[in-house]
């Protein structure tokens, strides 16, 4: 496994129509067991933040490369940012 290449998992998904990706992400985090989810405030409190963060490009973060609709949507995620928004 030493010898094995990281592969972006957007870039698997490079032929997927952008919508069917988005929808998939939404279902994704729909059906993310409560347990496992922040609440629906939490939830938009953590997108405002990284609304105002430097390091989102268009709904990616830079530092990590995660999409933040879903990194914030999960409770045991953080901002991976030095200064941790959330």
């Amino acid at each position: 496994m030493a010898d094995a290449k990281r592969v972006c998992r957007k870039c698997l998904l490079r032929d997927m129509p952008e919508k069917e990706y988005y929808r998939n992400m939404y279902t994704y985090i729909a059906n993310l067991p409560e347990d496992d989810k922040v609440s629906d405030k939490e939830y938009e409190r953590r997108l405002e933040e990284c609304k105002k963060c430097e390091h989102l490009l268009g709904g990616m973060c830079r530092i990590c490369g995660c999409f933040v609709k879903m990194r914030a949507a999960m409770a045991v995620r953080h901002c991976p940012g030095a200064d941790k928004r959330w």
